[in-house]
């Protein structure tokens, strides 16, 4: 299992793949952050990958 995560590009906050993927788009989480956050933000390798082994990334 690889851990996939994307951070926000303008608070730093760090998200979990399986959360973008969950939500596909979500406001970044971070305190004051007004980012839109996107599962295709992943890069392509990290999105097929874990969409290929989706059943391991469960909570």
């Amino acid at each position: 299992m690889r851990i996939i995560t994307h951070t926000c590009s303008a608070c730093g906050t760090v998200i979990a793949a399986n959360e973008l993927e969950d939500n596909r788009v979500m406001k970044c989480p971070g305190l004051d952050c007004e980012e839109v956050l996107r599962f295709t933000d992943l890069p392509e390798d990290a999105r097929n990958h874990f969409l290929e082994y989706k059943e391991q990334y469960q909570i």
